[in-house]
């Protein structure tokens, strides 16, 4: 039986005008990547690994300077600036050479983004990885030609959980506000960042759940509550 699939509404057509996608996690299944970098890095310097435990329950979708800081807080390491920097550079490091090695075109986000454009939608990225994290993951999928814009975590003063990265996007989305734009996470600091900004949200659990079928199915839902929502209004 084929599967079937919900037509993608156009972007004229719809009260959401923007996409704007996280980065690891959703567009680049980058997350072990990060896990075992930053492991690479610890492990060189002499200090000891984080579990993957702690890794998914209260460092995951933090920056790595704020990871270390974490880290310090809970007495895994010094509370010593300089050595979060020496840290936060090897790991970049490693970063970069697992991203070369393993980072490619993944054909249903490729598919899901050409979608979206064709249909008018204008696409950006928010990323709490560094810019040259961010700059070599969109060469290497392939997807940087389909995006208006990409925001790293060196765009901002307050990294996520803050909205200050998601407060840029909707700048960069002129002419749109927040209520205009769909944000894609798969974690709640993301969420948080999202939601404090007053985005829309599809959160995902891996990226094999950012699909074009699962994007188009909250687009539906979001224009239907927009239409019910007026209708209440009309009424009163």
């Amino acid at each position: 039986m084929k599967q079937s699939f919900n037509p993608l509404v156009p972007a004229k057509q719809s009260t959401i005008k923007a996409i704007v996608f996280d980065m690891d996690g959703v567009l680049i299944d980058a997350k072990e990547w990060h896990f075992e970098a930053l492991n690479q890095a610890l492990i060189q310097l002499g200090y000891a690994a984080i579990t993957r435990h702690d890794h998914e329950t209260i460092f995951d979708g933090l920056p790595t300077i704020a990871k270390l800081r974490q880290m310090a807080k809970l007495a895994l390491l010094p509370n010593d600036e300089t050595l979060f920097q020496k840290i936060n550079q090897l790991k970049q490091l490693h970063t970069q050479k697992l991203t070369q090695l393993l980072c490619k075109p993944y054909q249903p986000h490729l598919e899901l983004i050409q979608a979206l454009k064709k249909a008018g939608y204008r696409v950006g990225l928010a990323s709490n990885s560094v810019r040259k994290t961010v700059d070599l993951m969109m060469a290497l999928s392939g997807l940087a030609p389909y995006l208006d814009f990409t925001l790293s975590n060196e765009d901002v003063v307050n990294p996520k959980p803050a909205s200050d990265i998601y407060a840029l996007a909707v700048e960069k989305l002129t002419g749109l506000d927040a209520t205009q734009c769909l944000a894609i996470e798969d974690n709640e600091k993301g969420v948080r960042a999202a939601t404090g900004t007053g985005l829309n949200v599809l959160p995902v659990d891996t990226v094999h759940d950012v699909t074009l079928n699962n994007v188009t199915t909250r687009l539906q839902a979001l224009q239907k509550t927009e239409v019910a929502a007026s209708l209440l209004a009309s009424k009163g």
